[in-house]
């Protein structure tokens, strides 16, 4: 019951009330002139120094879905779960120079999008499309599964009811907030919100993993705890505290395609437009790796849980469990009811801040790359930031959607499909910040290709409740290999799309296919703040992203 979490509830209203207060002052914070412009509304100016950009970043990147995810697939099978600590830090050293490149470029040529890039660097609609469609339909179940994260939280409150309306009412009403004062302030919103989102969770984490083992009997008797709860379940004799060799290529691949994808995301790629100058990039690419020392102490509370014997809330299936409530039912377990309030107010402030950048991103690609491309091509500053505000309204009512008239697990498998899509873009937006090696047709093909391929990988994947799209780990004993091992499906289908583009490249460059006219130069790729060839007038001209460089 509800009453039985009273301070809870009240101290996660408070800071839920406070944070959305600060999201419609954030309106009037290094206000500019004139916000309706896509520059204003969407990237905040691009004027973002470190401290911002950091905490921006930071908060687009881990969620609350990170938040209550990895430790409850920690909680259930163990080291796999700890997948997701080696990929955001092997990803930082591989974009550091990438998005460098992408800054200036961005910077020189008014880019607001990946796909406005991908526009000029091949002169390919066709090719910026695939890339905005595809930004866009991987955005949006990830943005469903920030309300996954507020509603373990409001499940473990009692904050729930019998029908339909009644469960997810508050959910609606959050999101309501969220999408009026994103409206009004747009990125400067999610920017200023992240400053508390972050020291929420920073203060959260850094208490628990301090306290809890003193309660739990140290480390050792936790992880001795997780070893006897996998040894006596046995239900997969994958799961354990060591990986095994059957699943040592799964959590390598996965590991991999995963950082391969974070920043192909337009999320990400949107807070590092919104940086003032490259070095602030650098910066920010040094120091986000703190947050993977984060994310691994968050990943332990998957073997604490066990430790404290938790029992996950049921799921919305009878006779299941939901495990994304591991984490909130550890807390209300183990602290004062006051700290679990801010506990529970830190998973669903961090839901906030990254649902707000990534409708913000799927907007922008709608507005530049669909709207403004196909349906009004002299379309204002003013229209293109009006047409993106609406949009943004538009997929956050989707996400809520999928949450309300969807099965939640069937948002995480979506998910899980979503680094699959997004991946296929990578030859197009990584690969093409460095070489314009690829035939705009092979990519296009590749593109098809190894999305084609990828779906049927998933298709084929089982698991104990689903016969298809039940996970991304591909067993190769369907490629014909004698083994019980898997693989990434994302890895697979990536490699094969790159394979098939640049063999279409090869053979379109022996029957001389024209290749279109590159809009970039080599310099473009390191301007950097106050460059004298950068004018405000370019900057901020509509139609800067389709006029090639002289």
């Amino acid at each position: 019951m509800w009453r039985d979490h009273l301070t809870e509830i009240i101290v996660f209203t408070f800071l839920f009330l406070l944070v959305s207060v600060m999201g419609f002052v954030a309106a009037r914070w290094r206000a500019p002139k004139d916000m309706a412009h896509l520059d204003e509304w969407g990237l905040g100016g691009r004027s973002f120094g470190g401290w911002i950009t950091w905490f921006l970043v930071g908060g687009d990147l881990y969620t609350a879905y990170t938040f209550v995810a990895v430790p409850a697939l920690v909680f259930g099978a163990g080291a796999m779960g700890f997948f997701a600590v080696p990929y955001t830090i092997v990803i930082y050293p591989l974009v550091f120079l990438v998005l460098c490149r992408l800054w200036s470029v961005s910077h020189r040529h008014g880019f607001v999008t990946p796909a406005d890039f991908v526009r000029s660097r091949f002169d390919s609609p066709v090719l910026a499309l695939l890339v905005a469609i595809t930004g866009i339909v991987a955005t949006m179940p990830y943005i469903a599964l920030q309300l996954v994260g507020i509603e373990a939280v409001l499940k473990t409150m009692g904050v729930t009811g019998e029908s339909a309306l009644a469960r997810h009412l508050p959910i609606i009403i959050a999101f309501a907030i969220l999408a009026a004062y994103t409206y009004q302030s747009g990125l400067r919103a999610p920017a200023l919100i992240a400053f508390v989102k972050d020291a929420l969770i920073y203060v959260v984490i850094l208490v628990a993993v301090i306290w809890l083992p003193q309660k739990l009997g140290g480390w050792g008797s936790i992880f001795d705890a997780a070893e006897a709860k996998f040894q006596a379940t046995a239900q997969n004799p994958n799961d354990g505290i060591l990986l095994n060799g059957n699943n040592q290529l799964q959590y390598v691949t996965l590991a991999l395609g995963s950082a391969l994808a974070l920043f192909l995301y337009p999320h990400s790629i949107t807070g590092v437009l919104a940086s003032r100058n490259r070095d602030v990039i650098k910066r920010n690419m040094s120091a986000l790796p703190a947050y993977s020392l984060i994310l691994g102490l968050i990943a332990l509370l998957g073997y604490m849980a066990i430790a404290s014997e938790v029992k996950p809330l049921p799921g919305s299936k009878p006779g299941t469990a939901d495990a994304n409530t591991v984490v909130p039912v550890l807390f209300d377990q183990q602290f004062p009811d006051w700290f679990a309030g801010v506990a529970y107010a830190a998973i669903g402030i961090g839901a906030l801040v990254p649902a707000a950048i990534m409708s913000i991103a799927a907007a922008n690609l709608f507005t530049r790359n669909i709207y403004k491309e196909y349906l009004k091509r002299d379309a204002s500053p003013a229209q293109e930031a009006n047409v993106s505000k609406i949009t943004s309204l538009v997929v956050k009512v989707g996400a809520v959607a999928c949450i309300v008239f969807l099965d939640p697990q069937f948002s995480i498998d979506l998910q899980l499909i979503g680094g699959v899509i997004i991946l296929q873009t990578l030859p197009a937006v990584a690969l093409g910040l460095y070489t314009r090696w690829f035939h705009r047709t092979g990519l296009i093909v590749g593109w098809a290709v190894g999305m084609g391929l990828g779906m049927w990988m998933l298709y084929q994947v089982a698991s104990p409740t689903k016969k298809h799209f039940g996970g991304s780990a591909f067993p190769l004993s369907e490629f014909g290999f004698d083994t019980t091992r898997t693989i990434y499906v994302g890895i697979v289908a990536v490699a094969v799309n790159l394979a098939v583009a640049a063999l279409v490249t090869l053979a379109l460059r022996a029957a001389k296919v024209a290749e279109g006219v590159d809009g970039t130069t080599l310099d473009d790729y390191f301007a950097d703040e106050g460059d004298p060839r950068v004018s405000p007038g370019a900057e901020r001209d509509a139609d800067s992203a389709r006029e090639p460089v002289a």
